[in-house]
């Protein structure tokens, strides 16, 4: 008696669990079609999705620069302070189709330099420990680099491909949700039902699991292919930099005192949870290709 009261409750919840969730799901793809007769064609949708990507990624570009120099704390670096730095930075900037940044310097904690901004100007930001630990011909280098990002507006570039990626993810993910709302149901319906509260065996549970999957293997492509785009924009910015200053070791040098600067010194640092890292997922998810891929490249060229 017992267990055919268990049964009635079980399925009692189950019915209910599988008529709430196809209610959500009903309602939730009359909703998206609903917004989708409100876009005259996918030609349209496609149109307005670039404007609302692009236009967001140059606001989001144009007010993350000055928050983000506001934020590390930076001190404007004047003329009268550094008249030779100023002088190299003219220079450069002469040979580039670049606006003159203007120089910050500030303590980042590691010998680091990046460019935020576009090609009709921005800011570069040095960390102090650069000029300590870089000749001035390495200096050049790093500059030209972090020059050639502003040249070529990768910042805006990234911002766009970022923006671009998560639109694509979200919008998959948007069109999806009815039939994972749907499967939901099913497989909690159907394994209460059952007598078996949480049983994962089902095959409603089975392409759940699927489904999200894929959602979640959408968005890890979507970011591994961002990434993969600015590694290569690393390598292109490396290229401009040995153009313009014309020494490549300079930058290749520079690139390894930075590398020995920021490895570990704890002498227990390959136990540590810095060196635990899967050399292969780190180089896929990476936004800078490896030291190493950077000083063989700029040693060809300087050789070439």
């Amino acid at each position: 008696m017992a267990r055919i009261v268990f049964r009635l409750a079980t399925a009692t919840v189950g019915v209910g669990l599988l008529a709430a969730y196809v209610l959500a799901a009903v309602v939730v793809f009359e909703g998206l079609r609903f917004l989708g007769a409100l876009v005259p064609g996918v030609v349209e949708l496609v149109v307005v999705l670039v404007v609302v990507t692009l236009t967001s990624a140059y606001i989001s570009h144009r007010v993350g620069t000055a928050r983000l120099v506001a934020a590390i704390e930076s001190d404007r670096l004047p003329r009268d302070h550094a008249p030779r730095l100023h002088r190299r930075v003219d220079e450069l900037v002469a040979r580039m189709d670049v606006g003159r940044p203007a120089l910050y310097v500030a303590d980042l904690r590691a010998p680091n330099a990046f460019a935020v901004g576009g090609a009709d100007g921005g800011a570069l930001v040095m960390d102090r420990s650069l000029f300590r630990l870089l000749s001035p011909p390495e200096v050049e280098a790093i500059i030209a680099h972090e020059l050639a990002h502003l040249e070529a507006g990768d910042g805006f570039v990234m911002a766009v491909a970022d923006g671009l990626a998560r639109t694509i993810v979200g919008l998959v993910t948007l069109a999806a949700m009815p039939a994972l709302l749907a499967l939901s149901g099913l497989a909690q319906g159907s394994a209460w039902i059952r007598g078996r509260p949480g049983d994962p065996s089902g095959v409603f549970s089975r392409l759940r699991l699927t489904l999200v999957g894929g959602l979640i293997g959408g968005f890890v492509l979507a970011t591994l292919l961002v990434r993969a785009r600015s590694r290569k924009r690393e390598f292109e910015a490396d290229t401009r930099a040995a153009e313009v200053t014309g020494n490549p070791l300079a930058l290749a040098r520079a690139l390894r005192r930075i590398e020995r600067a920021t490895e570990p010194a704890w002498p227990f640092a390959p136990l540590s949870t810095h060196q635990q890292t899967d050399e292969s997922i780190e180089r896929w998810l990476s936004t800078h290709p490896s030291i190493d891929e950077r000083v063989e490249r700029l040693q060809r060229q300087a050789e070439a």
